[in-house]
């Protein structure tokens, strides 16, 4: 065997003593090495991981470089880490053929910032590189274009679907476009039905690595008619500390558990007050009460995000925190959410894989 291909082989087995956190295998055996190469003494290794946004991923790069430099004959060693999001469903869908993950935001009741979290998670999401669409299902009160800056209206594209409109890297589409400002939606249930077919299937979001939906609150028509029209991927619950929106969004968890959709996990938002200008920090509904939730249901805690005066004002001038002070602890938190619900959504993504793998070897 010549030495350069016994090189490489030694960089694959040298490979194999760096394991994925969230899905306890090796890189190798799981698929993730893409290319090997060797010359003069120098490799160089792909490493495809499975969402962009993983939040071990220069971890996982330094440990790969340092175990592919401890073999002999290696002088340097460079280590390229790419990605491809993978669909969480086997199931196939006419209304959106292109998306591989949709992800609910949801909650029990009003109030907890739901919203504010939907935008800030598909902006970072969208940040680490993946294709994000963002769809704003909260007819009843459609903030998203607030949110996100925006007051121009959709245009009608090919085959009469309408086309989103673009901000900060997203697809976005919402009721709020078409609507005055000073005039309320009064629809029973077949006409929010028929929003959110239009859209779905009505709207060309082409290719997306996930599509973020930000729910009205509650466990209404809208809740009942997304989950039996299209595989979703999970939901994600969107809480304050206090006892009165844990006790309602724990409604919100047993809905989905009832439509047999998977809940991906729970966010704290407005877990606590930090001064500006002394640093107390004051837990003015509470705090660790999601976190406790999510522990007692099994269900993963996805992060606390503060209450914040310099979310307030972005998000009044319709630039997410995650964009306007990056380097916040605001939009760190939002940051590390973002994080966890990639890992989440590529930890059942991979199970299905690998389930349909022994299905194939048997």
């Amino acid at each position: 065997m010549p030495e350069t291909d016994k090189l490489k082989m030694d960089i694959v087995e040298a490979l194999k003593s760096i394991k994925d956190p969230d899905l306890g295998r090796d890189i190798v055996s799981l698929g993730f090495v893409k290319d090997v190469k060797f010359c003069s003494g120098v490799a160089a290794v792909t490493i495809e991981l499975t969402t962009p946004a993983c939040p071990v991923k220069d971890q996982m790069r330094e440990e790969a470089r340092q175990a592919i430099l401890a073999l002999d004959g290696v002088d340097e060693a460079n280590v390229e880490m790419t990605a491809r999001v993978r669909s969480s469903s086997s199931e196939s869908t006419g209304l959106l053929p292109g998306v591989k993950n949709v992800i609910p935001v949801a909650s029990g009741k009003g109030g907890v910032g739901k919203s504010t979290v939907s935008a800030n998670l598909a902006v970072a999401l969208a940040q680490s590189g993946a294709q994000v669409g963002l769809m704003d299902a909260d007819v009843y009160g459609p903030s998203i274009p607030t949110l996100m800056g925006l007051s121009e209206k959709p245009v009608s594209g090919p085959n009469r679907q309408m086309i989103p409109v673009t901000q900060y890297g997203l697809k976005i589409i919402s009721m709020g476009f078409f609507l005055p400002e000073e005039k309320a939606v009064i629809w029973r249930g077949p006409m929010l039905d028929k929003m959110i077919t239009q859209f779905l299937g009505g709207v060309q979001w082409g290719e997306l690595d996930y599509l973020i939906i930000d729910l009205p609150p509650g466990t209404g028509d809208i809740q009942l008619s997304l989950c039996q029209k299209v595989p979703l991927t999970g939901a994600v619950i969107v809480s304050t500390p206090q006892d009165v929106a844990l006790n309602v969004a724990q409604k919100a968890i047993a809905m989905f558990n009832q439509l047999n959709t998977p809940v991906l996990g729970i966010v704290e938002n407005m877990s606590h007050y930090r001064c500006s200008h002394c640093g107390h920090r004051d837990d003015i509904f509470g705090t660790g009460g999601a976190r406790k939730v999510s522990e007692s249901r099994g269900l993963p805690f996805l992060g606390e995000i503060p209450l914040s005066t310099n979310i307030r004002v972005h998000s009044d001038q319709g630039k997410p925190v995650v964009l306007a002070e990056p380097e916040s602890e605001q939009a760190k938190a939002f940051l590390q959410v973002a994080e966890n619900t990639a890992a989440q959504i590529s930890i059942r993504a991979m199970a299905g894989e690998l389930e349909q793998d022994i299905k194939v070897s048997f």
